[in-house]
């Protein structure tokens, strides 16, 4: 056990090393950057179908700069918890087990999916020059790893509650925190697995307790009902509800997102009349983007409006839309002008609605669906939905002026991953509770499994891996709240937190051996439930080409 003197010598020796690691990994993406550019790109600019021919090195670079960021972020972390005295020995742990994986990642391979692996010459990096820029911080990270990982383990056993590790929140958003974390466990997971089976809503009664604790409200600003908080504020709400059903989790980034579209693009008279009953819970509002065969390309839209006097009336169909039938306000996209090709002549609309049930779901004339059955991600209904004359107030137009409305939605998306990534980490967490707490009550062989060092393992990576994709979430949402572009960071947060959800869903579905696959078993929900995360909000193929191109596009 060390002393307090000799803790601060251990924290400072590990700042130095991960700031060395940093900038060896740094070095490695601008010769990995500069590499692919060679491939793609003629005369500075970057050619769409070298682009696409290019994919595993494109979307490569892309996870590589991922793990950059990763390894940045967790040594700008030790850094700050270092700074302010809380940088104890599972923090450092987690530092040095997260640094040391993913540099042997980013020298060894990189998955970019089950039986998608990148290498250094894959992104057109000579495996020994990588290997050179890589050795020193490797064998200062790669050394004793084996104990640091049994330690780990050893620690969360005693660890009864919460995140593994300090997440190094500020006193406000530690008592946000633990009030949504007290809220999941007593009113959300209890019932998470009924919910699930039989495809029920969340209860109405659940969403009033949420609009209680400032759920709906949380980033809105005050002068329109909300709390005026930031979107770290945000990460850490979805995370704690994720962590008890994604499905309540998802339920406060609706009102998030509609709320963005309003504060963005609003006139002053929408955000005065929506956002006090977004903030109070009072109005449920649900996404109306996707249409069948358009998927990520929103430019090439279909579904359209057509004005005649003072309302809009709504022609085509949209799929893969959550939560409808009891939702009180649609954000419609929709084409205003048809002969306006691509994203101009799209706009947005506020549309409302009639809430529905299960026997009539869209009591509203023009307007039909079918529910779309899903494997997890449930609570709310997935539906397709048809519009025949379904009319809308002009006045609802989004803005009040046609035209704007991918620009608007554009806006909203970096909100929209870094949610989707916490939302994501709320899962992982779920999964590692899961898989802890039956590792140390499973016996085999006269002992619980968590013995093995590859039950063990598991579990250490699991809460490694949370911390990782916490802290790229984190710092995507503070450069979103100091006003800066983000969809690089959001976009990375969102790409690596989904793997990691997967990847511990998967693992603690392992441990549980037999019975995870078994439904009455939680954590047979909560991989069903990881596996859209990195399906919606942007495929896992769709972020990292979006990734690659920002990098390519931003580095002469």
């Amino acid at each position: 056990m060390l002393d307090q003197a000799q803790r601060r010598d251990a924290g400072a020796k590990l700042i130095a090393l991960a700031r060395a690691a940093t900038q060896a990994v740094e070095a490695l993406l601008a010769d990995a950057t500069a590499a692919v550019r060679r491939r793609v790109m003629v005369d500075d600019q970057v050619v769409d179908r070298l682009l696409d021919r290019e994919q595993r090195a494109t979307h490569g670079l892309a996870w590589l700069a991922t793990y950059v960021e990763s390894v940045r972020q967790l040594a700008a972390y030790a850094e700050r918890m270092h700074a302010g005295g809380a940088l104890g020995e599972l923090e450092e742990l987690l530092v040095q087990l997260g640094i040391g994986e993913y540099l042997a990642q980013i020298q060894g391979g990189i998955p970019m999916s089950q039986g998608e692996i990148v290498r250094p010459v894959d992104v057109g990096l000579a495996a020994d020059a990588a290997a050179a820029r890589m050795a020193r911080p490797l064998q200062a990270f790669a050394s004793g790893n084996v104990e640091r990982r049994a330690r780990l383990i050893e620690l969360m056993r005693a660890h009864h509650d919460g995140p593994v590790g300090d997440c190094g929140l500020d006193e406000t958003l530690g008592t946000i925190r633990d009030e949504m974390h007290k809220f999941a466990d007593s009113e959300v997971a209890p019932q998470a697995q009924q919910w699930h089976r039989t495809n029920s809503y969340i209860p109405l009664d659940v969403l009033a307790q949420m609009s209680e604790l400032g759920v709906f409200g949380l980033t809105i600003p005050q002068e329109y009902g909300g709390l005026g908080l930031g979107k770290e504020s945000m990460c850490v709400v979805s995370e704690e509800l994720s962590r008890g059903y994604i499905g309540v989790g998802s339920l406060g980034t609706r009102s998030e997102i509609a709320a963005e579209l309003i504060i963005g693009g609003g006139t002053e008279e929408q955000k005065r009349h929506w956002l006090p009953k977004l903030a109070a819970g009072d109005v449920i509002p649900t996404a109306v983007f996707t249409e069948p065969n358009i998927g990520s390309d929103l430019a090439s839209l279909k579904t359209r409006a057509v004005r005649e006097g003072d309302i809009y009336k709504v022609y085509g169909n949209k799929t893969w839309i959550t939560h409808p039938v009891r939702a009180d306000l649609m954000t419609l996209l929709v084409r205003t002008n048809p002969n306006e090709a691509g994203h101009r002549g799209l706009s947005m609309l506020l549309a409302e609605k009639p809430r529905g049930t299960d026997d009539h779901p869209f009591p509203a004339a023009g307007m039909s669906g079918t529910e779309i059955e899903v494997l997890g991600y449930r609570g709310m209904k997935e539906y397709e939905i048809a519009f025949d004359g379904f009319e809308v107030k002009a006045q609802n137009l989004l803005g009040g002026v046609e035209g704007l409305g991918f620009r608007q939605l554009m806006q909203t998306f970096e909100s929209a991953r870094i949610q989707t990534a916490a939302r994501a980490i709320g899962v992982a967490q779920a999964a590692m509770e899961q898989a802890l707490a039956y590792a140390q009550q499973r016996q085999q062989f006269g002992e619980p499994i968590i013995n093995f060092p590859r039950v063990a393992d598991k579990i250490a990576m699991m809460a490694v891996e949370i911390m990782i994709a916490r802290q790229l979430t984190y710092f995507a949402a503070r450069q979103k709240d100091s006003g800066k572009r983000c969809d690089l960071e959001a976009g990375m947060a969102k790409l690596l937190a989904a793997r990691v959800a997967w990847t511990n869903a998967d693992n603690a579905v392992q441990i549980h051996g037999g019975n995870g696959f078994a439904l009455e078993f939680a954590v047979s929900r909560i991989l069903c439930d990881a596996r859209i995360l990195s399906i919606f909000e942007g495929a896992a193929e769709i972020q990292a080409q979006v990734i690659a191109r920002r990098l390519l596009a931003t580095s002469n």
